[in-house]
Order: C-alpha cells, then structure tokens, then sequence
C-alpha cells in the first residue's frame, strides 16, 4: 500500500454540510476553527490526496454522507487572530501560531448515507475511533481496512 491515509472530519449540516462542500468555490474549503490539539495534530499528519469520510455530526441521524480529498497540507489557521471570529485564541500569536487548517475538495456523495447506528452493528468497524466511547475528535484517523469496510458498506 502507498502512503495515503484515511481521515474522518465531521462537521454540522447545520453550520456546514456535504452539499455545502459541493457547492464551494472549486468544491473545495478551509477546515478552519479546529480548537483541539489532538484533532489539530492529526491535521498536521496529513498530506495532499489523503481521502477523508465527511460525517454529518449532531444530524437526525449522523452518519458519514460523502467523500474529500486534502488538497493542502496544514497551514496556520487565521481565525485564531481575529478578535472578532469565534475561534478566536488570545494565546496564540503570527510567530508561533498554536492552530491550523487545512484544505479539502468534494469528491462525492455516498450512495447512501451510513449511520451511526449501522456502523456500531460492523464488527470489522469496532475499533475504528469514531465508534469509541467518549469519541469527540473532529478530525481522525481511518484504518484502510476501515475505509474498504465503510466503501463496501455504502456501495461505492
């Protein structure tokens, strides 16, 4: 297997969704207002064509609904230094900027979506960190056999 790794980044249909993403500029965003060192490290792991699930998080019902490709590599998130945004962090300063961001394009829409329901039903699925208890990364690593397993799972 090649160096591509596998990401899961959930965000609220409400505030940002898979048709959100389609319909951006070049169908393409910033994954900006990361405030968790753990998700931010994991950011900073990727690299440019990693494959991530997109995953409606606090949706009736969440589940993964789609495809992205990283299209940058991390880079210092500026709302961190916008007083007026609210991922603002006082603490963190241009020369040592604490968070980042990165850039993903739509790739596609699932088939259909897969709950989180009928993920927690996958033995080949219960390691995966979504499925863990307490899990509230919004930004984590997939396993390959993970990703084949949900591809599978969702009919391509």
């Amino acid at each position: 297997m090649g160096s591509k790794r596998y990401w899961l980044m959930k965000s609220e249909p409400s505030s940002f969704s898979i048709d959100d993403l389609s319909r951006s500029p070049d169908q393409t965003t910033c994954w900006d207002g990361v405030r968790n060192y753990q998700a931010r490290n994991f950011m900073r792991n990727m690299a440019v064509g990693d494959h991530v699930l997109f995953y409606h998080s606090n949706a009736d019902p969440p589940a993964i609904v789609g495809i992205a490709e990283v299209v940058t590599t991390a880079y210092p998130d500026p709302t961190q230094f916008d007083t007026t945004d609210t991922h603002y962090d006082p603490e963190s300063k241009p020369s040592n900027p604490r968070w980042d961001m990165v850039d993903i394009r739509f790739v596609r829409k699932l088939v259909r979506p897969l709950t989180l329901d009928e993920l927690r039903k996958e033995s080949t699925l219960k390691g995966m960190v979504l499925l863990q208890k307490g899990s509230r990364l919004s930004v984590q690593p997939v396993s390959p056999l993970e990703w084949r397993h949900i591809l599978r799972r969702a009919g391509r």
